[in-house]
């Protein structure tokens, strides 16, 4: 190798340099780059040292050709420096070698750029690919959603014209009901003014009628309605009462199964009316006379002051059958007696009596 060296040293020293081929090493920052660069460096080098070891050896093979013999190679002097032709051409070899290099460490470094843009870019495909992936899911599940709220708005619209319907038909049969009521309410009111009988309201539970009698007899007197009110129990019977006890009518009140309330109600009716004379007396007595009228002992109580009460019993069937009569006179609860307060003329109506009564010496 010294010997090599030697003949280069004696050819051409500038051979010897080598340090322009070693910044060719540090090209590229991948691994593939930095292997082709390497790989095309150690290539050059080789083919350099070639190419150069074999100059040297044409020159050796021309001076020996001109040479006749050993010693002569050995007085001759050094050749000159050789200054174009081949060297010339690998100077130019250089040049064009090194921009070559340039343009493809250039375009390594464009791939190099490429290749990350690539890359960039499929990561932002991957994630695109995700979300259209995850949209595609949501579209399913909203398509889903929309076909079950399709379903359940045609079960909705098959409800609705159901109903539609039966409310027409409810509509239609209200319509009925409402002429029905009209007709009833026309014949309630025929039926109340034959009847006597007012209807003052009416629930589910409970029915209330007023009773407003209209006796046969031409009188002045006005007697007050009587108000009755019937209740419904659940076994389908009824029970009647009423506001206030007149004339010993419902005193307990009167209890039975609903078909006999119109039977009831008749025969109350025809009670009431019955005593109307009688009621109707004692209501225009109450405004002169301080009295009180039992219904069910069918006494008439006058108070004639705060120790002395008459009592006057008073028959059925007055005033046109019966009469009335002294029953008693309490004086400080005592009874007193009677026999001698008897006044004359015959029978006496209630106000007869309590005329008499009050003007009565012996009381």
């Amino acid at each position: 190798m010294s010997e090599v060296r030697a003949v280069l040293q004696r050819c051409d020293p500038d051979l010897l340099d080598l340090g322009d081929l070693e910044d060719l090493g540090d090209c590229g920052d991948g691994a593939e780059a930095a292997g082709t660069i390497l790989h095309l460096t150690d290539s050059r080098r080789v083919q350099k040292v070639l190419g150069r070891q074999l100059f040297v050896l044409d020159s050796m093979m021309s001076l020996l050709e001109g040479l006749e013999s050993a010693q002569q190679l050995m007085t001759q002097p050094l050749p000159p420096q050789p200054g174009g032709g081949a060297r010339a051409r690998w100077k130019a070899l250089k040049v064009l070698s090194r921009s070559g290099v340039e343009e493809t460490e250039t375009l390594l470094r464009s791939l190099q750029d490429r290749h990350t843009q690539i890359h960039n870019r499929r990561h932002t495909l991957t994630q695109l690919i995700q979300q259209l992936q995850c949209k595609k899911q949501q579209c399913e599940q909203l398509s889903e959603s929309l076909l079950k709220a399709q379903n359940a708005l045609w079960r909705c619209d098959d409800q609705l014209t159901h109903l539609r319907a039966e409310s027409e038909a409810a509509l239609g049969q209200l319509t009925s009901w409402r002429r029905l009521r009209d007709e009833l309410q026309v014949n309630m009111s025929a039926v109340q003014n034959a009847m006597q009988v007012n209807l003052l309201s009416i629930s589910p539970s409970e029915l209330c009628v007023e009773l407003r009698p209209r006796p046969s007899s031409l009188s002045s007197n006005e007697l007050e309605p009587l108000t009755l009110s019937v209740t419904w129990s659940r076994d389908d019977r009824f029970r009647l009462q009423a506001n206030h006890v007149a004339a010993g009518l419902l005193e307990d009140g009167l209890v039975g199964r609903r078909a006999e309330l119109s039977a009831a109600l008749l025969e109350v009716m025809q009670c009431y009316i019955g005593q109307f004379d009688l009621l109707s007396e004692i209501q225009g007595l109450r405004s002169s006379f301080a009295i009180d009228w039992r219904p069910a002992q069918r006494v008439l109580v006058y108070l004639k002051s705060a120790v002395l009460v008459v009592q006057l019993a008073v028959e059925d069937g007055y005033p046109s059958r019966g009469r009335a009569r002294l029953l008693s006179v309490l004086r400080d609860g005592r009874a007193e007696d009677t026999s001698g307060i008897q006044p004359g003329g015959g029978v006496l109506s209630l106000r007869d009596w309590l005329v008499f009564l009050c003007s009565c010496p012996l009381l």
